[in-house]
């Protein structure tokens, strides 16, 4: 058994005296490697440490440089200060010695030449007087001048005052024609009132014998079935024949009314409340209109002049009685006639 065991450990590869060598050879490369990233960082800390005491020194300098030419600014403006200030003082003798020429000069000159000095005060004094005769006459031209500028003033004051005299009379003047038109206006009113009377009368006479004609204030009321079918703007017979004698009425006053009167006959349209809708008459504005219309063109056929006539349609809008009863609506389908003013 025991020569057995010993043939196989000598038959079989021994592996481990390579595997020592390699990790030996590897240990000596990594320390290599170690000790030259030591000497490096050395090398490297020693270059900067140099160059951090370069820029020390550098800037020590710097700082002295920045004293030193502080210094010298400030000693620059203390020499521009002190050369100032002789700048100065030189002025200031120079003053003085030109002050003192100047009197030494009045002094030489007042000396050697009081003639010359009294004749220029005798042309000073001419030439004072020649300027006082030229102010006293410019004075003088001044004062005319006012005088002529104060007889304008009062003549434009003149003026203004009969200005205002023609205004206060113009006044009197229109208040009068006021006055007497208001008087012209009343008498106008009370004639046109007197033939408004006139005209009444003689419509009550002609329609007298009518029920269904009534006189509301100063209008005179023609009930709708009196002159028109229901529904319709064309004038029946019977209305056509009250009408004839409306017209020879409105003929008859037309010569006897002054052609200086403003007048006319307006005549007035109204219907009930209930609605209309037709070809001809699509509300009951276009029905009301439409009957005055027809009235107001007989009259004309019948002779009545066109200038003394008004139409004009009211709709449902101006009833006389309220309500919804059958009488109410008669009441309310009508034609008004007024003599008014134009």
């Amino acid at each position: 058994m025991a020569l057995a065991r010993t043939r196989r450990r000598e038959g079989g590869a021994n592996y481990w005296p390579g595997f020592v060598d390699a990790m030996a050879t590897l240990l000596l490369v990594i320390i290599f490697l170690l000790s030259m990233f030591m000497l490096t960082q050395f090398f490297l800390s020693q270059e900067i440490s140099g160059k951090d005491t370069i820029l020390g020194r550098l800037n020590l300098q710097i700082a002295e440089l920045t004293e030193l030419l502080a210094l010298e600014r400030a000693g620059k403006r203390s020499v521009e200060e002190t050369l100032a200030a002789l700048q100065d003082s030189l002025a200031d003798e120079k003053a003085k010695a030109g002050r003192l020429q100047g009197l030494l000069d009045a002094g030489s000159a007042s000396a050697g030449s009081a003639a010359e000095r009294a004749a220029q005060l005798g042309a000073e004094l001419e030439e004072e007087k020649r300027v006082s005769s030229s102010a006293l006459a410019r004075i003088d031209l001044l004062n005319q001048q006012i005088a002529a500028m104060r007889r304008q003033l009062a003549a434009l004051e003149q003026a203004l005052e009969a200005s205002e005299g023609r205004d206060r009379d113009s006044q009197v003047k229109i208040a009068d024609l006021g006055r007497r038109l208001n008087v012209a206006l009343a008498q106008k009113v009370q004639q046109l009132a007197r033939f408004r009377s006139d005209f009444f009368g003689r419509l009550r006479e002609i329609l007298s014998q009518r029920a269904d004609i009534e006189i509301v204030g100063d209008r005179f009321v023609f009930q709708s079935e009196v002159l028109f079918d229901t529904g319709s703007a064309e004038i029946n017979p019977a209305g056509q024949a009250e009408l004839a004698k409306l017209a020879g009425a409105l003929k008859e006053l037309e010569q006897e009314i002054p052609a200086d009167i403003a007048w006319v006959l307006r005549v007035d349209g109204h219907t009930d409340d209930r609605p209309i809708q037709s070809a001809r008459f699509p509300s009951n504005w276009e029905l009301s209109s439409g009957r005055a219309i027809s009235v107001v063109r007989f009259l004309i056929e019948r002779g009545v002049a066109p200038g003394h006539l008004v139409a004009a349609g009211f709709g449902e809008f101006q009833p006389l009685a309220s309500g919804s009863g059958e009488a109410a609506y008669r009441r309310n389908r009508r034609i008004e006639l007024k003599l008014t003013e134009r």
